[in-house]
């Protein structure tokens, strides 16, 4: 049985209503009995020591979430750099590459373009990035991106991003809902990153403060939003976010969570006059780009193409069927609990900027809270 995104998100958050969607949710939660089965006998290995965990010498910083799909990784992985290269230190990104072309995927590309002095290394092998990252590098602190369950790895923080709009895969595991583990895995972190807190209100965030702490009570929950920095173009051009309030626009984007960018558009005062959604990762050829010229010239010639960073990289054009093409860049903003981020990122600062004199890697089973 093979699903589209699209299709996919909208069987099972139940909207597709009927028999067929039923006996498809049926099928689809029988096949996640097994993947349940396997992730709790994985996570079960890892916490009794039986598979081990390489540690490296530096400091490892994990940024992961339970669920498939957008949660928001890519500013929070920038944030973290910034907080780290402000503080003089050489920090190098670690990442498995998921929907990559040529090597690199979309959230290394953006985050080459906005963090140009921070390393990315990608690849199935992250313990063999970090010793390159250690060696041939010279890093200093390693972030770890969509590492929750990557266990293999050791690391010193976990920190597991929550997305408010979408928090807990419609409820069941993949292939059933959205969970990539179950919600009591929450007891692994070590912080819980609730992001785009401004899409929902305050009753739905104290919902959601009340469920993780239900899963892992010690765990200290810090709300966030992203907020739109500024309009760029594929020639590093950048505009101000009130540019194009007064003109009609026309949005795509291949994200986790398109909804999400459409939320933040309105929020701008921008209503496009029409909304494209391609499925996470979308690897653009030159039919997409015919096609999506074809749907632009439905549209006044005034009309303006937005999009994500995530998708501009790929593209990189300035132009679509005459019109302008832009991205929204946009940037993690802590709104409650920056004194007690500020403090865990802190726990983890080498005592010196100098590289560390401990053996490069053991595998062993100590210091991972998986």
């Amino acid at each position: 049985m093979i699903i589209d995104p699209c299709s996919f998100r909208l069987l099972v958050s139940g909207q597709s209503q009927g028999f067929w969607p039923g006996l498809q949710r049926g099928g689809l939660w029988a096949a996640s009995l097994p993947y349940g089965w396997a992730i709790q006998l994985r996570n079960l290995l890892y916490h009794h020591r039986w598979l081990a965990h390489s540690r490296v010498s530096i400091p490892v910083i994990s940024v992961g979430n339970l669920t498939l799909g957008g949660t928001g990784k890519t500013p929070c992985v920038e944030y973290l750099a910034r907080f780290y290269r402000q503080r003089k230190l050489r920090v190098a990104l670690l990442s498995r590459g998921y929907g990559s072309v040529a090597g690199r995927n979309d959230e290394a590309l953006v985050l080459e373009e906005n963090l140009p002095d921070v390393p990315h290394l990608q690849g199935a092998d992250r313990v063999a990035l970090a010793a390159v990252a250690i060696e041939e590098l010279e890093s200093e602190l390693l972030i770890l991106d969509d590492g929750f369950q990557h266990h293999r790895l050791a690391r010193d923080l976990d920190l597991v991003l929550v997305d408010t709009t979408q928090p807990w895969g419609h409820g069941h595991l993949f292939p059933r809902g959205m969970l990539r583990e179950p919600l009591g895995s929450l007891r692994r972190a070590d912080l819980v990153l609730l992001t785009r807190c401004d899409q929902v209100n305050s009753e739905e965030r104290k919902d959601l403060h009340r469920e993780v702490a239900r899963h892992a009570p010690a765990i200290p929950v810090i709300e966030t939003v992203h907020r739109p920095r500024e309009w760029v173009n594929s020639e590093k051009q950048t505009s101000p976010l009130e540019k194009f309030q007064q003109t009609p626009v026309a949005a795509f984007c291949g994200i986790g969570n398109p909804e999400a960018f459409h939320r933040t558009l309105q929020a701008l005062g921008m209503i496009p006059c029409d909304f494209l959604a391609f499925p996470d990762h979308h690897a653009y050829d030159r039919k997409d780009v015919e096609d999506l010229g074809r749907w632009l010239q439905g549209f006044p010639k005034d009309t303006v193409a937005v999009t994500t960073q995530k998708d501009l990289v790929k593209l990189r054009i300035t132009h679509l069927a005459g019109r302008e093409l832009w991205a929204l860049r946009i940037g993690l903003h802590v709104e409650v609990g920056q004194e007690t981020l500020d403090q865990q990122l802190g726990t983890v600062l080498p005592i010196s900027s100098g590289r560390v004199s401990c053996p490069l890697l053991r595998t062993d089973g100590s210091g991972d809270p998986s």
